[in-house]
């Protein structure tokens, strides 16, 4: 009787019959059963939904909008740079920059723990004293570590750079004293955009300053949700802020210091509030002649290239 009563309300995948979903509820179900002079408890149904192989589940966003050519290739590369990486003492990087959020006293999705109401402003209009934070993470794969920088400008690759380069300074260097190359996992867009020169242009700039190599190796369009710091490092930090104003960076870096896992995940946060520019100019001796800059991977150099400390011209 189950399955005749699912049977008109059931979905599925026509490329995989092993899955499929109800519309139906619990009580809907069991008004079902009723409607046939059937009575049975709502216990009991869930008992039978369970062995049919029913449960909640939420919805995963894993299907790419569009199929991306050598898409497996790019992560089998990925996946030989950090094994190769790892067992040599070379830092492995992953690098995003998370949601902006507005600072100030703003309503936020999740709970948390108050003895009486809070209330918020009941609408997240954007005034002239708030401002928009633009939090940039490096997590340390090899080291289960965060580095979290609040900004306040812009999203730029020398925003980027910067934070790199401040970490490695402050931190990094000690934890990898050795280490002559590091490498970058990160998207393919945005201030790490695979295909602007100014973004190759600030690396060279980031190599000379650290007096190291940076191999750089960028997910596949629609695949930045595989990047590690995607999974391991921003989404512990939005639980950490969840049903909490951001009011300010001050406390906003007080709370995302507080962020740990089981697994032992520790959080840095700083604060950069340096003004950035955009639409900066690249040379174009740089553009004209950029493979005497970069050396590019010789499979996929779309998405693989290695920055060596260098004159640059400027």
């Amino acid at each position: 009787m189950f399955h005749t009563i699912v049977s008109n309300n059931t979905a599925g995948l026509p490329q995989d019959t092993s899955i499929r979903w109800t519309y139906l509820t619990q009580t809907q179900i069991q008004a079902a059963y009723g409607e046939q002079s059937v009575s049975i408890s709502r216990y009991y149904i869930r008992l039978i939904l369970l062995a049919e192989g029913y449960k909640k589940r939420k919805m995963l966003k894993m299907k790419t909008i569009k199929e991306v050519e050598d898409r497996n290739e790019q992560f089998e590369k990925i996946a030989n740079y950090r094994t190769s990486c790892a067992n040599n003492g070379i830092p492995v990087l992953s690098i995003d920059t998370k949601n902006k959020e507005l600072l100030g006293d703003f309503a936020r999705t999740g709970t948390a723990y108050a003895t009486g109401e809070r209330t918020r402003r009941d609408h997240d209009f954007k005034a002239k004293t708030d401002t928009k934070m633009v939090p940039h993470g490096i997590y340390d794969v090899n080291d289960n570590t965060g580095y979290m920088t609040l900004g306040i400008s812009k999203d730029t690759s020398e925003f980027v750079c910067d934070n790199i380069k401040n970490y490695w300074q402050s931190d990094l260097q000690y934890k990898y004293p050795n280490a002559d190359t590091m490498l970058i996992l990160c998207d393919g867009g945005g201030s790490n955009a695979a295909a602007h020169y100014i973004v190759k242009y600030d690396l060279i700039k980031l190599a000379n300053a650290l007096n190291m190599n940076i191999l750089i190796a960028h997910y596949p369009p629609y695949c930045s949700k595989w990047n590690p710091i995607e999974h391991r490092l921003f989404s512990q930090i939005s639980h950490t802020w969840d049903g909490i104003s951001l009011t300010d960076l001050p406390f906003v870096q007080k709370i995302t210091d507080t962020t740990t896992t089981k697994t032992g995940l520790k959080v840095v946060t700083t604060i950069n509030d340096k003004e950035y520019l955009t639409q900066r100019n690249v040379p174009q001796q740089f553009k004209d002649n950029i493979k005497d800059y970069v050396v590019f991977d010789d499979k996929l150099p779309k998405w693989n290239y290695l920055i060596k400390p260098q004159t640059c011209p400027s």
